[in-house]
């Protein structure tokens, strides 16, 4: 397994492995690169899309979470100064709200909007334009007016929808998870192959979720590589995390896919299904040998042979045996996914 960048890190987890039903995937940093980045703008009351940078960056300044980073990213790129706010609260799930320059500034989801009251207006059809295109939309609300909408989209990795078809192929079903609304996760899982998905899951619901899956009877593994999948990672029946994610991440997981490439996920399961059918196979031989070697040496041909087995022989037999299970067992050695 080491080999392949695939840490196991206790013989049950890999045991757990070839039980799987079912494979949860998070969507950002999993399936998609992590690194989200502003692709589009649309403006309500902000007079340039700069302006509105200026406000959405201010507020989400200091902030460490993908997103913000995207806009962070976007304001330096335009050249925007930011101002640092006065004073934030972060809504798990929504967004950000901070006084910025005197101005109450909240950048978030439809949820953060709906909790405010403030309408989309002219700009729904454009949330749902970007939201098909598999874009992560924030609203920037300055003082009750909505300024604009700013549409942050993340690459799929390379491979990931190959991944995915390696994974159903093998008879599992794969389920996406998200934060992201259903338009945004429904275009993101259409691109990677997926047909499931959960959208609007927060952080603190993840493993909520994945106890559900396991309570219908499913056997679960968890993939993820972010500090909010830990719990996540932890309930399922088998945690894996990319060792491209977080330390606690890391920690949480059962087994850790060293190079963070989803195809390790496959091959993680193929290797444990492969490992327990050489032991069925190893104890078969084992059995087989004794079955048949202990009668002809307690003298079962002697009255067909009139002779009897030679303590060479059997001890030869016996040394055959063991060394029959220990090289199919080496075997192992070749596997490639």
């Amino acid at each position: 397994g080491a080999q392949l960048g695939i840490l196991i890190k206790d013989a049950a987890a890999l045991e757990r492995a070839r039980d799987l039903t079912t494979v949860i995937l998070d969507k950002t940093g999993t399936l998609t690169e992590g690194e989200p980045k502003v692709v589009a703008m649309r403006l309500g009351s902000a007079k340039s899309e700069r302006d509105l940078l200026a406000a959405a960056g201010s507020a989400e300044k200091g902030s460490e979470h993908v997103l913000s980073r995207a806009v962070l990213t976007a304001a330096e790129a335009a050249g925007v100064d930011l101002v640092a706010p006065n004073s934030s609260t972060v809504y798990p799930g929504e967004g950000v709200t901070a006084k910025v320059a005197g101005k109450d500034v909240s950048v978030g989801n439809r949820r953060m909007l709906d909790r405010l009251g403030v309408p989309l207006g002219a700009l729904e059809g454009d949330m749902d334009a970007l939201q098909d295109q598999g874009m992560t939309v924030m609203a920037c609300v300055a003082d009750g007016r909505l300024m604009g909408l700013i549409g942050v989209a993340d690459t799929l990795k390379a491979g990931a929808r190959e991944a995915v078809a390696d994974l159903m192929a093998m008879g599992l079903k794969v389920v996406m998870m998200t934060g992201d609304n259903e338009r945004t996760a429904r275009a993101i899982s259409n691109q990677a192959g997926i047909s499931e998905f959960k959208a609007q899951v927060l952080p603190a619901d993840k493993a909520g979720a994945v106890r559900a899956f396991q309570e219908s009877g499913e056997v679960v593994a968890m993939v993820g590589d972010g500090i909010n999948d830990a719990p996540a990672l932890a309930q399922a029946d088998i945690g894996i995390a990319l060792g491209s994610g977080t330390d606690i991440a890391l920690e949480s997981g059962n087994i850790v896919l060293v190079g963070g490439d989803l195809k390790g996920v496959a091959s993680a399961i193929k290797l444990s299904r492969r490992t327990f059918r050489k032991i069925r196979e190893n104890l078969f031989w084992a059995l087989f040998y004794n079955t048949a070697s202990i009668p002809i040496a307690a003298g079962i041909l002697y009255p067909f042979t009139d002779g009897l087995l030679s303590p060479m022989i059997a001890a030869g037999a016996m040394a055959f045996s063991s060394v029959s299970v220990v090289t199919n067992a080496a075997l192992l050695r070749r596997f490639e996914p």
